[in-house]
């Protein structure tokens, strides 16, 4: 992480992209578990952790809330998802097809962060020139 207010809004989106590996890697396992008989779904949730940093702010802007924002807060983690629910015999509560979406949608959405990453490279190489 880059330790100056200036590349937040790079730090914001590297800390977004590291949690979407995670949750891909949690929902990888949840698919090769989907058989594995009293497996719990995993999952990460970044977006919270991201809308209780920025709720913290005083400043009003999205702007200034990035720019003033406390990143060390953005860590995320794997947590057991509906650990007490199980629609299944077996006790394993993951859903194949339900997974097979996040997938797909958590890729999308990590790809989206990493060209926005090199987008904001980009502009920061701009300005360096």
């Amino acid at each position: 992480m880059i330790n100056s207010n200036v590349f937040n809004y790079l730090n914001v989106l590297n800390k977004a992209a590291d949690a979407s590996w995670l949750r891909n890697e949690a929902i990888s396992n949840n698919i090769a578990n989907v058989d594995t008989p009293g497996y719990k779904r995993q999952d990460v949730d970044f977006e919270s952790a991201l809308e209780v940093e920025l709720k913290k702010s005083k400043y009003s802007t999205l702007d200034e809330k990035i720019l003033n924002s406390n990143l060390k807060h953005l860590d995320v983690s794997t947590y057991t998802d509906s650990a007490g629910f199980s629609y299944r015999i077996d006790d394993n509560n993951v859903d194949i097809d339900t997974e097979n979406v996040e997938l797909a949608s958590n890729q999308i959405k990590y790809n989206g962060l990493v060209d926005s990453m090199k987008q904001e490279i980009s502009r920061l190489k701009l300005v360096i020139k």
